[in-house]
C-alpha cells in the first residue's frame, strides 16, 4: 500500500495528528530529500528507515519500490513540503500503483497554493493551477495563452524569476491585471502583497524577494 503524507510548507505545527500517526506506522518512508525528512522526523521523535524518491531517480526505483508494496509493505511518500504529487515527485509512482492494483492513500494537509488563492481577495471559486512556468522553451508561448484566461491563475515561482516573471504578465496580458505574491508561507517572515501587475513588479524590483513564492494572477475581465 502507498500512502501519500503531506508536511508543513514551513511551520511544523501544520502537521495533522493523522500525518503524524501514519508515518510511525509505516514499514518506510519515500522521500523528495532524505535530509530535510530527516529533520521531520526528528522533531515529531519518529525512527523509520527512509529512501531517496525524487526526480532524478524516480524512473530507476520504481520498479523497486512497486516490488517492495507488492511484497507487503506498507509505504509513505513525502515531499519537502506540501502535498507529493503537486509540482513534487508523486505522479508516476500514483500510476504505477494503480496500474498493479496497489492501494493508494492520500491524506488531506498542507498545500502552498490553497491558502495563497483564498489569502489574494482574488476570485476563488475557479481558477486554474498552472505550477511553474517552463524556463526558457514554451514559456511565451504559454503566457500568450493563459492570457485568454478568465479564471483566476495560480502560479509557483522562484525568488529570482519573480520580478522577470511580472514584466512578462504585464508585456504579454496587454493589461495590469491584479496579482498577489504570497512569500513564505506559514513562516516568520510570511509576506502576502497585494496590488496591480506593474506596482508589485516595481517593488520586488527594488526589493529583490527570498524564499518560497505562490503568484495569484486575476483573470481576463
Amino acid at each position: 500500500m502507498l500512502k501519500l503524507v503531506p508536511t508543513p510548507i514551513g511551520n511544523l505545527d501544520d502537521m495533522t495528528y493523522r500525518c503524524v500517526r501514519v508515518l510511525e506506522e509505516v514499514d518506510g518512508i519515500l522521500a523528495e530529500d532524505t535530509r530535510q525528512t530527516a529533520k521531520l522526523l526528528k522533531h515529531y521523535e519518529i525512527s523509520k528507515p527512509v529512501a531517496a524518491f525524487h526526480q532524478h531517480n524516480e524512473h530507476k526505483a520504481l520498479s523497486r519500490v512497486i516490488e517492495r508494496m507488492k511484497n507487503g509493505e506498507t509505504l509513505a511518500l513525502v515531499s519537502d513540503a506540501g502535498t507529493p504529487g503537486i509540482s513534487d515527485p508523486g505522479f508516476l509512482l500514483v500510476r504505477e500503483c494503480i496500474k498493479h492494483e496497489i492501494e493508494v492513500e492520500t491524506l488531506p494537509g498542507a498545500t502552498a497554493f490553497v491558502p495563497a488563492l483564498v489569502n489574494s481577495g482574488l476570485p476563488c471559486d475557479r481558477f486554474v493551477f498552472e505550477g511553474f512556468l517552463p524556463h526558457k522553451k514554451g514559456r511565451q508561448t504559454k503566457l500568450k495563452n493563459l492570457a485568454q484566461e478568465e479564471r483566476t491563475i495560480v502560479f509557483y515561482e522562484s525568488p529570482h524569476r519573480l520580478v522577470k516573471t511580472l514584466n512578462q504578465l504585464i508585456e504579454f496580458f496587454e493589461e495590469d491585471r491584479l496579482v498577489c505574491v504570497s512569500r513564505e508561507l506559514t513562516k516568520v517572515y510570511e509576506e502576502n502583497r497585494r496590488g496591480l501587475c506593474s506596482e508589485v513588479a516595481k517593488h520586488y524590483g527594488e526589493h529583490p524577494p527570498k524564499g518560497e513564492i505562490v503568484l495569484i494572477v486575476s483573470g481576463k475581465n
